[in-house]
């Protein structure tokens, strides 16, 4: 919406884009190249296969309902937003009452939105630079089958005005914020300029081979600095950012509702001279979407290929078992995960060392421990895991590694607090991960029952094996600090 006219409460001036810093290393998310590195790998093997297509298929089509819903577009039901993504965008799939806009007009804008993403992966293929032309292009595809846009006319009054497709804004779009301060974008007649030093400084970043992750952020943020358009930047925003990924063999950018908040606060941070929050939440999409590539591509190959393909698979599997390759491999990941395991005793137990230091002088008779698994107990905790993993979605392999870390909190009703180390993925490829989580234990009458497990972590903990140890245990041992700080507040909340 753009603002009334003689409006001066400014919350945010506009100026000209600028560059990256000169050192951008505080952006860089090591564990995302190490990831990458090991889809990378995976993905020769896949190419072409059903599994893939299947993946890619459905991720294009979250990328296509979710990158409207964010902008308030329209509504689509979570259960009636997961038969789309898995079955295609079909006006017969949408009940009544599970959007609040006629299907009718959504199926357009959805197909549109798909098309658009389609198209980047042609561009892509054809290694095509990006342009101004292309962004206009990517704009008119966008907005294809929208009409109208919100604005504001002299009188200060709401109307709906035409939508220009694919050219730059002939107004001003500074949006009014909900405490009446405005937002600065571009000028109009400064928007061209602009959007060729946009273009001009991202060819420099890619000569460069600045990591996709800061790329992307940077390019996104920058776009939306000059918000080109009368209406659908944000859009637009995530096409070329996703573009960034996909020329680095990565995953399109799908920012979901549930990453609305984050993802706008990043965005005003951006708008602050910080860029960090946007390239950590960008670089977090990623992994996930690695993360689910290496769980889910065994599995897909599984339920769709025939009988034959599958066997000669699983032959291959037990050959493979056998290159040294892959021993060396596990062999890496493996003395990683030791070393982590190590770490993760010592942090617990510096807790519960805190925790009986200051408990003990209410009650004496307070007590916690910390107990590492062995030989005989690394298989305690299994269904705890496999659930867990399933909340986070990826599938935990005990079978390649297994092993756990775990703080007792000894009271009437027992707390664990369970760190435990696995492979991640249907098959071993490198990437060992990390999950924590709570449970309570009670003993009434002889009977012990249990409740749980809750997360402690939104976010589970992986590493290559080709990670180099001291980056590693760095990361792991901020990624404790959150699961200690977590699972003592939910201690705490029951108490």
């Amino acid at each position: 919406m753009t603002t009334p006219q003689g409006s001066s409460l400014v919350h945010h001036a506009w100026s000209p884009i600028t560059d990256l810093p000169e050192d951008v290393s505080g952006m860089v998310q090591a564990d995302l190249g190490h990831l990458a590195q090991v889809w990378s790998e995976q993905a020769v093997r896949l190419r072409g296969s059903p599994a893939l297509t299947r993946f890619n298929d459905r991720l294009r089509r979250e990328w296509a309902i979710e990158t409207g819903i964010i902008e308030g577009l329209y509504s689509l039901d979570r259960g009636i937003t997961q038969v789309l993504i898995e079955r295609g965008i079909e006006a017969s799939l949408i009940p009544h009452g599970t959007t609040d806009r006629p299907v009718a007009e959504i199926i357009p804008i959805l197909r549109d939105q798909e098309a658009t993403l389609e198209g980047l992966f042609d561009f892509v293929a054809q290694r095509r630079s990006l342009s101004t032309s292309y962004i206009k292009e990517l704009h008119q595809q966008l907005t294809r089958t929208q009409e109208y846009t919100d604005g504001i006319d002299a009188f200060g009054n709401a109307v709906q005005v035409p939508l220009i497709h694919g050219d730059w804004k002939p107004q001003p779009n500074n949006p009014t914020r909900r405490d009446a301060t405005v937002h600065e974008y571009c000028p109009p007649e400064h928007v061209a300029s602009e959007m060729d030093r946009l273009v001009a400084l991202h060819a420099e970043h890619e000569a460069n081979r600045v990591p996709p992750e800061v790329s992307a952020a940077w390019l996104h943020h920058r776009f939306t600095q000059i918000h080109p358009f009368q209406d659908g930047n944000g859009r637009v925003a995530r096409a070329i950012a996703s573009l960034v990924f996909l020329k680095a063999g990565w995953f399109p950018l799908v920012i979901n509702r549930d990453q609305r908040d984050e993802y706008i606060d990043a965005l005003e941070a951006a708008d602050d001279g910080d860029l960090r929050p946007l390239a950590t939440l960008i670089a977090r999409v990623q992994k996930q979407a690695f993360i689910r590539a290496l769980s889910l591509s065994e599995d897909a190959l599984r339920q769709t290929e025939p009988l034959a393909h599958v066997i000669a698979q699983a032959a291959d599997r037990m050959r493979q078992r056998r290159y040294a390759e892959v021993q060396e491999m596990q062999s890496q990941a493996s003395a990683h995960a030791d070393n982590l395991v190590g770490l993760a005793e010592q942090r617990l137990q510096e807790l519960s060392t805190q925790l009986i230091a200051q408990l003990r002088e209410i009650d004496p008779g307070y007590r916690s421990s910390v107990k590492r698994s062995d030989a005989n107990t690394d298989h305690y905790f299994k269904h705890q895991i496999v659930k867990t993993a399933q909340q986070l979605d990826y599938f935990a392999d005990t079978r390649t590694y297994r092993a756990w870390v775990r703080l007792r909190i000894h009271e009437d009703r027992e707390t664990d607090v369970v760190v435990a180390f696995h492979g991640l993925g249907t098959k071993f490829v490198g990437i060992m991960a990390a999950s924590a989580f709570l449970e309570y234990r009670d003993r009434t009458d002889g009977q012990t029952t249990t409740d749980g497990p809750y997360l402690v972590s939104e976010e589970v903990f992986q590493f290559a094996y080709r990670e180099p140890v001291d980056d590693l245990r760095l990361r792991f041992d901020q990624w404790m600090s959150r699961v200690a700080l977590v699972s003592l507040d939910i201690w705490r909340r029951q108490l």
